[in-house]
Parts: C-alpha cells; sequence; structure tokens
C-alpha cells in the first residue's frame, strides 16, 4: 500500500486516481502511525513551502525520515520534492528535510512566473523512476520556486536557467513536475514508483 500524505497542500485527488490506473493500492493520511506502516510514501504539493510545516508539527516529517532511514521508497511531488533540500527562498524560516543541498529559489525576473505548461525533460544519468523515459519527453510544471541542480539531479529542465526537474538518492526520488498530469509519461514514471520492491 501507498501512502499519500495529506498536508493540506497536495493535489490528492488527483495523485490518487493516477496511482489507481498504474493498479497500485493507496490511501490518504495525516496519520504519523499509517505512514510509519506504509510500503511505500508519496508527498505530493501545490502551494507554499510554508505549508510543509505540518508535516514537522503533526509528527508525520518524523514519521516519513525513519520510513526514509528503512529504505522505504519514497517519491516527493512539487513542493513535495522541494520539501527534500534544505529550505526554500518562499519561506526561508522552514526547514526541509535536507536529503539533498541547496536551497530552492524564485525564477528570475526575466521570465514569466509561475511556470506553468509543457516543457521537456534532459535526462542526465540513469534513473529507477525514469526508466522508459525518453530524452526530452515533455512533462507538465506548475511552480514558482525551483530546485538547484546537485549531485542528486537525475533530469533537468531549462526555464530561465538550468533546474532540476528529477532528483534521486537510494530509494529517495522526486519530481518538480506533475506526473499525475503527465500524460502516458507521467503514468510510466507513477508505475515505476509502484512496481520498485518493497
Amino acid at each position: 500500500m501507498i501512502a499519500i500524505v495529506d498536508y493540506r497542500a497536495g493535489n490528492l485527488t488527483s495523485v490518487k486516481k493516477a496511482l489507481d490506473r498504474v493498479g497500485a493500492e493507496s490511501f490518504v493520511t495525516a496519520d504519523p502511525e499509517a505512514i510509519t506502516v506504509a510500503e511505500k510514501i508519496v508527498l505530493p504539493g501545490v502551494g507554499h513551502f510554508a505549508a510543509t510545516e505540518v508535516l514537522r508539527s503533526s509528527g508525520m516529517s518524523s514519521a516519513i525520515a525513519d520510513a526514509i532511514r528503512r529504505e522505504v521508497p519514497f517519491l516527493g511531488i512539487c513542493v513535495g520534492m522541494q520539501w527534500l533540500f534544505e529550505t526554500s527562498e518562499e519561506a526561508p524560516e522552514t526547514r526541509g528535510l535536507g536529503l539533498f543541498p541547496g536551497q530552492c529559489e524564485h525564477f528570475p525576473l526575466a521570465v514569466k512566473s509561475p511556470h506553468v505548461g509543457w516543457n521537456d525533460l534532459t535526462r542526465e544519468r540513469p534513473s529507477l523512476l525514469l526508466a522508459g523515459v525518453p530524452q526530452s519527453s515533455f512533462v507538465y510544471f506548475t511552480h514558482t520556486y525551483r530546485a538547484p541542480v546537485g549531485p542528486g539531479s537525475v533530469a533537468q529542465c531549462e526555464y530561465g536557467g538550468t533546474f532540476s526537474a528529477a532528483v534521486e538518492r537510494g530509494r529517495v526520488f522526486g519530481v518538480q513536475f506533475h506526473p499525475e498530469k503527465s500524460g502516458e509519461i507521467g503514468l510510466t514514471i507513477l508505475r515505476n514508483f509502484y512496481e520498485l520492491p518493497c
């Protein structure tokens, strides 16, 4: 079973429907105990980075961190991916999980923000999450802040400069785009996550 974490900022219904389409059993929860026993975890996100403070205050952050230590597969989507970094300019007083180094930053003023729509991915290295996803595949983005390129980046995107579109470290994965809104490519990515061995 895949736990879809509810911290009042996620696109929960769309994510659950997409997981249903690839045959995954999933449930939405805000209960740290339910997260503790889940076989996989998805942290969706739409909205402000400060919303992730709910994860800490509710005990869900600790439950997720413990699951990651036990190598439970984890997927962060959009703000859920940004939470894997140290912090964000959007809410510098709110700490992320810090599994990837750096701070998420606002797009430069030279480009329209938020970045909304379809854009192509540049694959940087082999990835379990992106297996079967061709180079330059188009996926759907909607975000105002972007994650830096670093050692965990497996795919990048160009919009006002280069940013991390997907990150991977062991059994921890993150995507800045919305696989649940990215057609067959998005379903391939969610299917890859679902089919990872527990």
